[in-house]
């Protein structure tokens, strides 16, 4: 049966329209608002199966848009790296409550905020490394598998190398895209993607390109860092939110 309370619809298209906004390569840290805001309203198991078919979707426009702008040399390592921590999200899937994963995101939240207030973008360039993409790259899987929250590990990776804006996005739209069509095999063998989740998914489908091309638009149109400032404020705000809810709901 499809999801029909408006409060569902007021948290889901906004959250939808911020992964697509973030998957154009406008205000990436958007991307993190998502699960949490729709935890607000309805299970963050049940949120994740319902945007991993509109994040597919993304995922194929993304990478057309940004086709030939991507870092291989990182995607080699991170890709089997992601993959691996796929494996590990699946295997410690029946041990997650919903509220130990509001808890995660909410201290994912604000730890995320807290290093953007205290470090911003006053950071020594890097390199492609090995060790580090593979453990990021892990992170980044694990962390995705379950909340779609891959974004972080992936940042804290890539950032520092300082490469250029659309190789950048370019990559990381190719990266997510193959883990989040690799997350669709564990996601149908766990039954998360039943009938009720695919057919909201569905009714949301038509704002995923909507919120992509107003994140494209935005790339090339306008200066993201006063937006930043809003961005995290609010991802603060739900952090504090979701880790209240998630402890004294245990």
């Amino acid at each position: 049966m499809i999801i029909v309370e408006p409060l569902f619809y007021a948290a889901a298209i906004p959250a939808v329209l911020l992964y697509g906004i973030a998957k154009g390569g406008f205000a990436a840290p958007l991307a993190i608002l998502g699960v949490p805001l729709m935890a607000l309203v309805i299970s963050p198991i049940q949120a994740a199966a319902i945007l991993l078919p509109i994040l597919c979707i993304q995922d194929l426009i993304s990478i057309y848009k940004y086709r030939g702008k991507f870092h291989f040399e990182n995607l080699k390592i991170l890709i089997p790296a992601a993959t691996t921590g796929i494996v590990a999200g699946f295997l410690w899937f029946k041990y997650l409550s919903d509220d130990h994963i509001r808890i995660f995101l909410g201290l994912m939240a604000i730890i995320f905020v807290l290093n953007y207030w205290l470090v911003g973008d006053d950071y020594k360039k890097t390199g492609v490394s090995l060790r580090k993409g593979a453990i990021w790259g892990s992170v980044s899987g694990f962390t995705s598998f379950g909340i779609h929250a891959g974004g972080l590990p992936f940042s804290i990776y890539m950032l520092p190398q300082k490469l250029d804006h659309r190789i950048y996005v370019g990559t990381s739209a190719l990266f997510f895209g193959v883990i989040n069509f690799i997350k669709l095999f564990p996601y149908y063998y766990l039954d998360q993607l039943v009938i009720e989740n695919i057919l909201t998914a569905t009714i949301l489908l038509p704002f995923a390109p909507l919120g992509f091309f107003i994140g494209y638009y935005l790339t090339h149109r306008i200066e993201a860092k006063s937006f930043y400032s809003i961005t995290y404020f609010c991802l603060m705000i739900i952090g504090i939110k979701l880790l209240y809810d998630g402890v004294t709901g245990l």
